[in-house]
This record gives C-alpha cells, sequence and structure tokens, in this order.
C-alpha cells in the first residue's frame, strides 16, 4: 500500500533530514516509526503526504507516485499531523461537510459515519461550536474524525495519542486495529513506545535521518521490550 524507496530529503545548508529510507507498509500492517526528536519522522511523513517535496527517491501509494499522481494519492489516504490545524472560524460540523465535500462523500453515508464517530469520540454535543472554541484534545478527535470520513486505504498519523484523554486514546486504538482488519494500512510515528509495542505489527526506528531497523514487532521484543531494544539500537547505531 505504501512504499518508500530510496528516500533522500535535506533542508538548507546542507543539512541532511532522511537519508536513502525504504521501508514498506502493506495492507493490515500497523507500522510504527519512532525514534527521538529531529530524527527524520515529521520530514518523512509530510514528504509521504506531499506536503514537502524531496530531492531523491520515490514514493508510492497503492503503485502510484505522490510526486506524479499526487491528487489519486490523496484521494486514498488520510493525514493526521500532530498539531491539527483546522478552519477556526467554521464549527466541528462545517468542518467535517467541507472535507466529506472534498472527498465525495456522499450525504447519507456522510451523516452516518460523522454520528458513528463523534459518538465514539464524545465531541457530539460540540459540533455546533466553533472550533475556535475547542481544546486542543477536542481538536485532534475533529481531526480524527475528518480522516476517517472517507474510510481512506492509507492513514498516516504524527503523535496521534498526542493530547487524547485516555478513553479517546483507547477509542482511537480500537479503530485503527479495525480500519487494519479491513485492509488498511497505518504508518504513524509516536514516542509513546508501551503503546507502539501493543498496538504495532511492524515497527521501524530512525536515527539521525538514517534507518537503523525495521521489522516484525514480535521478532524484534521477544527478549526485552521495546523501549529496551529501542534505547540499545540507537546507542549502538
Amino acid at each position: 500500500m505504501l512504499t518508500i524507496n530510496h528516500l533522500s530529503k535535506t533542508y538548507k545548508g546542507n543539512k541532511p533530514a532522511v537519508s536513502d529510507l525504504s521501508l514498506e507498509i502493506k495492507a493490515g500492517d500497523i507500522y510504527g516509526f519512532i525514534g527521538h526528536n529531529g530524527a527524520g519522522k515529521t520530514t518523512t511523513i509530510k514528504a509521504i503526504v506531499g506536503i514537502i517535496d524531496f530531492e531523491e527517491g520515490e514514493i508510492l501509494i497503492d503503485g502510484k507516485s505522490i510526486r506524479t499522481d499526487a491528487k489519486d494519492c490523496k484521494s486514498m489516504l488520510a493525514y493526521i499531523p500532530d498539531n491539527p490545524d483546522l478552519y477556526e472560524h467554521l464549527t466541528g460540523i462545517q468542518y467535517l461537510n467541507f472535507i466529506g465535500d472534498i472527498f465525495q462523500v456522499g450525504k447519507e453515508v456522510r451523516e452516518q459515519r460523522i454520528k458513528e464517530y463523534a459518538d465514539e469520540f464524545e465531541i457530539t454535543s460540540n459540533l455546533g461550536d466553533l472550533i475556535s472554541s475547542y481544546s486542543h484534545g477536542m481538536k485532534q478527535k475533529l481531526a480524527i474524525i475528518s480522516a476517517l470520513l472517507h474510510q481512506p486505504k492509507l492513514l498516516i498519523l504524527d503523535e496521534p495519542f498526542v493530547g487524547l484523554d485516555p478513553k479517546a486514546a483507547l477509542t482511537l486504538k480500537n479503530r485503527m486495529r479495525q480500519m487494519c482488519d479491513q485492509g488498511c494500512a497505518i504508518f504513524f510515528s509516536t514516542h509513546v513506545l508501551d503503546v507502539a509495542e501493543k498496538l504495532c505489527n511492524k515497527i521501524a526506528i530512525i536515527k539521525n535521518g538514517t534507518l537503523v531497523y525495521d521489522g516484525v514487532m514480535e521478532e524484534l521484543t521477544k527478549d526485552n521490550s521495546l523501549e529496551e531494544v529501542f534505547m540499545e539500537v540507537v546507542s549502538h547505531a
């Protein structure tokens, strides 16, 4: 579903952010992407979703290039950033209808999904309020609901549990598992290693823009916790 081939991205001053990164995320995968601050996680994610360009390599979504077939690629994916930047002059329901229009989700299906997801994340009573009045956690919930609205084939998340209360975090984890059971692929960054260990079937570790490990979670953590393995891997990379 998501193929990253030899991705390299350099910022001004010839500072490499990502160097020769290759990963394969298949349908049904919940793929965790971990590393220290500044390791290259967000840069990689922004390249995947088409926010930033890159010098070398290729990113394919269901076989299509994010560079040359950006519209088709973006129609298949959903992206939840670490800090949701929403249209604060809209109400919650106006924003969701705007997203529904963009992805051409029919009225009846849209209404059913909005009710289902809003009830799950306990935000139904706030949908008529301006987004500018929302807390960070409420904005995060609204961003999640908007991402789920068109039932993407690929879900990309950057630190998705930041700002969520425990119940909402559990709701999101359950929804992620359900989506993957239905054939979706999920790729997400996180600093919460115990969550990654319990939720992901595969993991990738990045340090200073370079991939230092990728593989099956069970194989990596068969003798130690992910936290212990992560510290060992990055200290010797």
